[in-house]
């Protein structure tokens, strides 16, 4: 069973999952980098927040659509799991905050729980505006009271194997709306790590915010095991040399980066809290930081 266990550890190491790709299409790659500002900027405000990876407040989308959530200043472990400075998400739902601060988040349609530590979900909301809010809470769903800004999105149909058309003739608007509809795509099902906010050989301007996502998996923190969960791993090499590890034992789901002018490639780890063997495929994403920002 130990050598086993052994190569299949190895197995994992050696196999590499396939980063997302720039759009092929140039119209839908050059709208997908006129937002890389946008979506990598770096968070230094507040050391405590939850926010949504990938929409935004008037976004218009279609149905099923995905929803991806960061945490930083605190880690993820799941529900039932107490560890200081740790909880897990929940999504409101056309709700407002609750009022009884130390009441127990209510399970309903309206009270979404990810209770198991995950960083993602599909939503599947009827036509219409509906508002979103995420709210961080403990291992017995008790509101740490860290949340994110209430967002509405608006449903404008059912999700079909058409994608929006981008027009050159009426980019800017095309282009917002092909972007959308892009970020909000629900990805095909499977267990998979992946960076979340960056597509491979994009060009960033550093310092620049990585944010992580795994599907089949919880995020568990170290200190804590729960069944099918880890933790993220970022390792960033240049030249094929290792620059960087950085182990979000915390169960941190995003991170800054502070790099050099020059192309590194990311290489995201998912790893059991114990051994830090890997528990999926890592995903290795190339990224040229073209640029240094004042701060």
């Amino acid at each position: 069973m130990r050598f086993v266990t052994i190569c299949l550890v190895g197995l994992l190491a050696a196999v590499k999952a396939a980063a997302a790709p720039l759009p092929a299409d140039e119209l839908q790659r050059t709208c997908w980098q006129r937002y890389t500002a946008e979506r990598t900027q770096a968070q230094f405000k507040e050391l405590t927040r939850v926010d949504f990876s990938n929409l935004a407040n008037g976004y218009k989308l279609r149905a099923p659509f995905l929803v991806e959530f960061a945490v930083r200043g605190m880690g993820v472990v799941p529900a039932g799991k107490p560890l200081p400075g740790a909880g897990h998400h929940h999504i409101l739902v056309n709700q407002r905050l609750p009022l009884q601060i130390n009441a127990q988040i209510p399970f309903n349609d309206g009270h979404r729980h990810y209770g198991k530590g995950q960083t993602q979900a599909v939503f599947d909301l009827p036509p219409g505006k509906h508002t979103l809010r995420l709210l961080f809470a403990d291992h017995e769903h008790r509101p740490y009271f860290v949340f994110s800004p209430e967002i509405t999105v608006e449903v404008v149909g059912k999700r079909t194997a058409e994608p929006v058309k981008i027009d050159p003739q009426n980019f800017d608007a095309t282009c917002a709306a092909w972007y959308q509809d892009e970020l909000a795509r629900p990805k095909p099902p499977g267990e998979w790590v992946s960076i979340a906010n960056l597509r491979d050989g994009e060009a960033v301007t550093s310092p620049f915010n990585v944010r992580f996502s795994v599907d089949g998996f919880g995020v568990c923190a170290a200190g804590q095991k729960a069944e099918r969960s880890g933790h993220f791993m970022l390792e960033v090499l240049q030249n094929g040399r290792a620059q960087r590890l950085v182990d979000h034992s915390n169960g941190a789901t995003q991170g800054n980066l502070a790099l050099a002018n020059g192309t590194y490639v990311l290489r995201l780890r998912f790893v059991d809290g114990s051994t830090r063997n890997d528990l999926l495929p890592p995903t290795e994403t190339t990224v040229v930081v073209a640029g240094q920002e004042r701060l």
